[in-house]
């Protein structure tokens, strides 16, 4: 067995078989620790290609089989590392193998030149040597790093990768930045929407080798101005037009790619301005944000194609079909590569909620995600362990649903305009008998999709505003720079509103976050209106002080269960499950937290109406957040005691036995 072929079967180890964590000593008894990633159970299942959210395709011969196969640099949790996935078809669009990890540490900023056929690997100021055999255990130093971070204040992108700039026959290097200092990123909307702060800024500059000695020279310029993308250029340069020079094409932070056309020599490149790629359908742009783009001839006929990761891990052919419109090189939309299923996954920052959607006896998924979409994943056979089906997009009004934020929608500004953040719950809403979908978003509005169809054929109609008799104006969070419609929900982003009988007189309430991060119920009613939910009631009490965000107590005041005192983009962000996790014969609640913390519910005061929880810690501290989880309770095992399946940003399932 060669080197290569070692390593990797070495990290076949799997990533979910984490050892029992040591307790928080103020949590209610877990005996088990471990979180398992949950599994398809379904061997024949082909579904998207993905690593966790952010991912950085290396594509190389990995193997030494003469196939390109696929690496993938992972750097957020849980699901981080350097991933590779088998091309054993040899196919230009392969079914891939599952991803075996080969590294633990993924490598950030890192970027793949290919170098007369052969790929190189470096990330900020230096290449890392023998890639394939210790990752970035060998690097070798070429220019301080530090040079940019003199120039530019906010850099999240930083990209570097060899190129013969002028054909003289050296390497120079190549670095995308990404300069968020004027943007600022928080809450700069005007009264109308309009954002105040400046764009992104992605700007490509030149080191250049003279006589073996890297001189940093400039930003590049196109059209006589320099390169300025929005965010994250990932710049590439190949010949795409099949002309003789090398031209540019860079990805953006957003979804779309920017040609720069050579209209000089090879030797004397002079870039024309940038222009979108675009074919016979219009403007090509990838399914979500903060896309990176490598060039290569991936499916080795003649021409670059591009391969291209997507925030939620999914990575991308988008093919040069070789052929040229007015100058412009043309290539096909993108298309998700594939693999075999091995673990559940849809999107990022996935938002789970288990309910028998179908009517056939068992639980299912209905999830969303940051894309804003909403998914169906069926149980299968109903087993302890079940067998899931690849998620499903649901639609509304025969429109696939996807929440996005826009240019205004989302507290941090433009940049988020494909951003959906959307979290939910199931419940039958207009008491019909059939299960609706209630759900939030990154705009804070609480909408509902009721179910027209028949038992065990949902059919969604379009959203419909949740409809609270409010006593005056409708309120909304301060920050928001709109104002909500009368007698709709608006409230903190980004937070579960969860449908539940909580007085149990037979009318399905709501429990979510108010403008201020009260946990709030919101009772509802009969009118002559129909039915409709009176204002909220901060009926929830703390009873051992008051914590953040982060599930960090901050004081021991008691009162009010406030789940979040923050503004503006740290605002909501709260998801929610409620159950008799504890099995005593009340309602607790899961939150999120670094996995899932616990708001054991220690009685109600009978005059007041107060219920009392007491916030019990993080069930571990195995850590599978950056950003967020999201809890839902299931029993696959019908033992009647709930089990918990988290929801991670990764945008995989994991899976904890109450046991």
């Amino acid at each position: 067995m060669n080197v290569t072929k070692s390593i990797f079967l070495a990290g076949l180890l799997a990533f979910c078989s984490c050892k029992e964590q040591k307790q928080p000593s103020n949590l209610a008894e877990a005996p088990s620790a471990r979180f398992e990633r949950l599994p398809y159970n379904n061997p024949d299942l082909t579904v998207d290609l993905g690593v966790g959210l952010w991912a950085s395709p290396l594509p190389m011969d990995y193997d030494n089989d003469g196939d390109y196969d696929l690496l993938v640099s992972c750097s957020d949790v849980p699901f981080n590392g350097i991933f590779f996935f088998e091309n054993t078809s040899g196919d230009s669009f392969p079914v891939f193998a599952p991803a075996v990890k080969v590294s633990d540490d993924p490598v950030k900023h890192i970027q793949v030149s290919y170098v007369d056929g052969e790929p190189r690997f470096l990330r900020p100021g230096e290449e890392l040597k023998d890639f394939k055999n210790t990752f970035a255990g060998t690097s070798e130093a070429l220019y301080p790093e530090d040079a940019f971070g003199k120039l530019h204040n906010k850099i999240r992108f930083n990209q570097w990768k060899y190129v013969d700039y002028e054909n003289d026959g050296d390497l120079d290097i190549i670095v995308g930045i990404q300069d968020g200092e004027d943007y600022g990123w928080d809450n700069a909307f005007d009264e109308n929407g309009v954002w105040t702060n400046g764009p992104l800024h992605g700007f490509v500059y030149l080191i250049e080798n003279v006589n073996g000695i890297y001189e940093l020279k400039d930003k590049i310029l196109a059209g006589g101005e320099p390169i300025d993308v929005y965010g994250a250029p990932t710049p590439n340069f190949d010949d795409y037009d099949n002309d003789g020079d090398l031209d540019i094409i860079c990805g953006e932070f957003m979804d779309k790619f920017t040609w720069f056309e050579n209209i000089g020599t090879r030797e004397k490149p002079k870039y024309a301005k940038g222009k979108y790629l675009e074919n016979d359908k219009g403007t090509i742009a990838m399914d979500l944000e903060m896309i990176l783009p490598v060039s290569l001839d991936w499916d080795k006929d003649g021409d670059i194609d591009l391969v291209v990761g997507d925030e939620d891990g999914r990575v991308a052919f988008v093919e040069n079909t070789g052929k040229t419109k007015n100058g412009m090189p043309v290539f096909n939309d993108p298309k998700y590569f594939q693999q075999k299923a091995e673990h559940v996954k849809f999107g990022a920052l996935v938002t789970p909620f288990s309910t028998d959607w179908d009517d056939d006896g068992d639980e299912d998924l209905i999830c969303g995600n940051s894309a804003g979409y909403i998914s169906f994943i069926e149980n299968l056979d109903g087993k302890d362990t079940p067998k899931w089906d690849a998620p499903k997009l649901l639609s509304a009004d025969d429109e696939t649903i996807r929440i996005q934020a826009g240019e205004s929608g989302s507290i941090q500004g433009p940049c988020e305009a494909k951003w959906g953040y959307t979290t939910l719950s199931v419940e039958d809403w207009n008491n019909d008998g059939l299960k609706d979908i209630i759900l939030n978003s990154i705009w804070g509005k609480v909408v509902w999709y009721e179910n027209i169809g028949t038992k065990g054929n949902p059919k969604l109609a379009a959203e419909k505003p949740i409809q609270v008799q409010w006593e005056g104006e409708t309120p909304k969070p301060d920050w928001y720079w709109w104002d909500p419609k009368p007698n709709t929900l608006a409230t903190q982003w980004r937070t579960t509103p969860t449908a539940i009988d909580w007085n149990k007189d037979g009318l399905t309430d709501l429990i979510v976050l108010d403008t201020e991060g009260y946990l709030s119920y919101y009772e509802r009613y009969k009118s002559e209106n129909g039915l409709m939910l009176r204002p909220g009631q901060r009926i929830f009490s703390s009873g051992n002080g008051t914590f953040d965000r982060k599930n960090k107590l901050v004081d021991s005041i008691n009162g009010p269960l406030r789940l979040n005192a923050e503004k503006y983009g740290s605002s909501g962000r709260r998801k929610l499950a409620f159950g008799d996790w504890d099995n005593d014969g009340d309602v607790d609640i899961l939150i999120n937290g670094i996995n899932a913390g616990l708001l054991e519910n220690m009685g109600e005061d009978a005059e007041s109406k107060t219920v009392t929880f007491n916030f019990k810690g993080d069930l571990s501290d195995k850590k599978l957040a950056g950003h967020t989880t999201n809890p839902t309770l299931v029993n696959w095992d019908n033992e009647g005691k709930p089990d918990l399946l988290l929801g991670a940003e990764d945008g995989y399932f994991y899976y904890w036995k109450n046991d």
